[in-house]
């Protein structure tokens, strides 16, 4: 099954969202609250998600929708998952690595993800069966095969000791160099052949939705800690492949 008007709904959800978002970046007037679980949303993080929601009900107006800042809504077979700004701790910090991330869900799991970070001036997208794409140029991970010449981005040592990620230490020992690029950057730079390995140790569904299937579509393997293909796990591991069961056999300690 082809999903070009899917895909093409989702870049242009993605271009609304960028008006949005780079418009308030930096802005001296940037409102910033902190929910529940402690993490800060911004007026651009509700505003952005509104506009996603917008586009995608003019083109999509069936399908169901789960949003970081507004919740479900819709009862169809197919969601789209949003979240408007992943890291937005750096979108108020004024650290210009964050972005947009838009998927659509079916029966057989993610099939469409954009990933739009404007300030960065780079968008990466894929389909189920259409490959990933880095704007016009075609992804493909690494061909890393030892944990020894492996470039490991981790976002926090601490939380991926508290998500019982016990081996992260011997992880990063074993890797040739440890980076915290964090976020959906990690996963984008996996999936472009920069880096190796990802560890995101706590994690949403919104958080990583488009991500496995740009990781996957490059050749890359996503699963949570305990090797499960999922968004769902709370967490994610991802590799190039052929370190995947090595990486997973290393954080369960």
């Amino acid at each position: 099954m082809s999903f070009r008007r899917e895909l093409r709904s989702a870049l242009e959800a993605a271009d609304a969202a960028d008006r949005v978002t780079l418009a308030r970046f930096r802005a001296s007037d940037l409102a910033v609250d902190v929910k529940d679980d402690e993490s800060p949303v911004s007026d651009a993080d509700r505003t952005a998600e509104q506009a996603i929601r917008s586009a995608l009900a003019t083109t999509h107006p069936a399908d169901a929708v789960l949003g970081e800042e507004y919740g479900a809504s819709g009862g169809s077979g197919r969601r789209w998952i949003i979240d408007p700004i992943d890291a937005t701790v750096n979108f108020v910090r004024g650290v210009p690595v964050w972005g947009s991330l838009i998927a659509l869900e079916d029966d057989e799991g993610v099939a469409v993800g954009v990933v739009s970070a404007p300030a960065l001036g780079t968008r990466w997208w894929a389909s189920r069966g259409g490959g990933a794409w880095n704007d016009a140029r075609p992804m493909t991970v690494s061909t890393t095969a030892n944990l020894a010449e492996a470039h490991l981005s981790l976002n926090s040592v601490t939380a991926a000791e508290e998500a019982g990620m016990l081996g992260v230490l011997t992880l990063s020992r074993r890797c040739a160099r440890t980076r915290g690029f964090g976020d959906f950057w990690s996963f984008m730079l996996l999936a472009d052949g920069a880096v190796d390995v990802v560890v995101e140790p706590v994690a949403k569904v919104w958080d990583l939705a488009p991500l496995i299937v740009i990781v996957e579509e490059a050749g890359g393997r996503f699963t949570d800690a305990r090797g499960n293909r999922t968004i769902a796990g709370g967490n994610a591991v991802a590799t190039n492949g052929l370190l995947q069961a090595e990486v997973l056999a290393i954080l369960a300690g």
